[in-house]
């Protein structure tokens, strides 16, 4: 039951006993999750709120475990393991595997497999809140008050409650292009459940979702067209990395259209027939439009209490993740700051020390590591050869090693692994590293909490490699491929 609350604010207006809970958290995500979980241990009376989840409908943006565990990564890198296999398959052949010429695919027992995985990891998620103490609730939370939170459950009743403070941690949603018939197109959301698996597909994007999906369709046969608007694909990443993952798409036949734009969607008898903005036509099955996310704040009515957000409606926050409004605190990809589940956990986890175990803790979102599942996958931590520069962090040296991994010798594939160290000329730090091939995020790992130390380009040297493996070419990158001034100048 709600209480009136003072409007202006204040943490204080009511003492603690007062409150319904000491945290409300708005959204079930990793970082919301990990927020309640760990305010709880500390001692906190804590309530999230979430939509339920259906596994059936593509529709429902729900479900404990946030788009991170039910429409994200999860089940995209199932997808991504299935659409291996099958080139996987074909190199076997000359490994003296005796492969069928004809290899069957069953789009709709990996689609199943996946749900079950899904529901499995919602229960998961369900229980570590029971387990923890957390009270959750289904429905859709908004901001009624500076210490007030609305739910409203799915057949509209509106439950009411009060907390000392208030964590937002609703994510983000795929961004729809406006432009006529886009209605005809779907988003990543969807594409993780389609009912029958494309024969003919164009995807609108150049981001990391985009070049995923075009690795997933056309690793299960599918005719893919990937219209993006620069020159390469992956704008922000390493321009010697985006420039071999467009090789490499396009050497597993993805037909790559640079420089294009959508300007039209048609249903028709045969298909969606897609216009380009160079007068081309595609026809397809399926139209998805990767083309970025927006923070998940229009719903939440941020307008009740003043809370401020940015000209994309991501939530201002401090470096400890508060609001302009000291009862409400933001994490996670409704903030935008780096859209990564691992970095919402952390955010969460700071959170909980900040506010509830009395250590004042900030999120340190530097030299951290990502990765690109497309197939073979791209995995960078720290700076770019480009960020180097343009950041001016004086002289740098670049190293930089190609080679046709081990696998490929024998199966015949035309696929080269790149790796990359950006050195300072100055202390001999190395500051960024990347790298595009087979294992790349696994090995990527080990590499980032080397430079999260601080390790030297002389550490990586005297460290003793495996052998034979792609990760020991790390540590035996000796020769400088170049060396770039302060003012860019090679």
């Amino acid at each position: 039951m709600s209480r009136k609350m003072l409007i202006d604010g204040d943490v204080g207006s009511i003492s603690d006993e007062d409150y319904d809970f000491d945290l409300f958290v708005i959204g079930a995500g990793s970082g919301g999750v990990r927020a309640s979980r760990f305010s709880a241990q500390y001692g906190a009376k804590v309530g999230i709120c979430e939509l339920p989840f259906h596994p059936v409908s593509s529709e429902t943006v729900g479900g404990v475990g946030g788009t991170c565990v039910i429409r994200g990564c999860v089940p995209k890198k199932i997808l991504v393991y299935g659409a291996s296999f099958g080139p996987e398959i074909q190199d076997a052949k000359e490994y003296g595997w005796q492969v069928n010429e004809n290899l069957d695919f069953d789009w709709k027992k990996l689609l199943h497999k996946k749900t079950e995985e899904i529901v499995r990891l919602n229960g998961v998620y369900k229980r570590l809140l029971s387990n923890a103490g957390v009270k959750l609730f289904e429905g859709e939370g908004r901001i009624v008050g500076p210490n007030e939170v609305e739910v409203i459950q799915l057949d509209g009743t509106k439950l009411s409650y009060t907390a000392k403070h208030i964590l937002i941690s609703t994510g983000s949603r795929a961004h729809r292009p406006d432009i006529p018939g886009q209605e005809l197109g779907i988003t990543s959301d969807e594409a993780l459940s389609l009912d029958e698996l494309p024969k003919r597909v164009v995807i609108l994007g150049g981001g990391y979702i985009a070049v995923e999906f075009a690795s997933i369709w056309r690793g299960m046969g599918s005719t893919v067209n990937l219209c993006f608007r620069k020159e390469l694909p992956l704008r922000g990443f390493d321009d010697e990395m985006r420039a071999l993952v467009a090789r490499n798409l396009e050497g597993r036949g993805v037909i790559l259209h640079p420089q294009t734009n959508l300007t039209k969607l048609v249903k028709t008898e045969s298909g969606i027939k897609v216009t380009t903005d160079h007068g081309e036509e595609l026809m397809a099955d399926v139209v998805l439009f990767a083309t970025g996310r927006v923070p998940n704040t229009k719903r939440l009515n941020l307008q009740a209490v003043g809370v401020e957000v940015d000209k994309t409606g991501a939530i201002k926050v401090d470096e400890y993740s508060r609001t302009n409004v000291p009862s409400i605190w933001a994490i996670g990809d409704v903030t935008n700051r780096i859209n990564l589940t691992p970095v919402a956990l952390m955010e969460g986890t700071m959170f909980a020390k900040t506010v509830f175990g009395n250590e004042p803790s900030k999120p340190d979102h530097s030299n951290v590591p990502c990765a690109v599942f497309c197939i073979p996958p791209l995995s960078v931590v720290g700076l770019s050869e480009e960020q180097a520069i343009q950041q001016g962090t004086g002289d740098i040296l670049v190293f930089t090693s190609t080679f046709k991994p081990m696998k490929n010798t024998i199966s015949g594939r035309q696929e080269k692994t790149l790796m990359k160290l950006i050195v300072s000329a100055e202390n001999d730090k190395v500051i960024g590293a990347s790298m595009c091939g087979p294992d790349a995020p696994e090995i990527m790992q080990g590499i980032a909490i080397a430079i999260k130390c601080g390790a030297t380009k002389a550490q990586f040297d005297s460290t003793v490699g495996i052998h034979p493996s792609a990760a020991e070419e790390f540590v035996t990158m000796r020769s400088v491929t170049r060396r770039i001034t302060a003012s860019g100048k090679r």
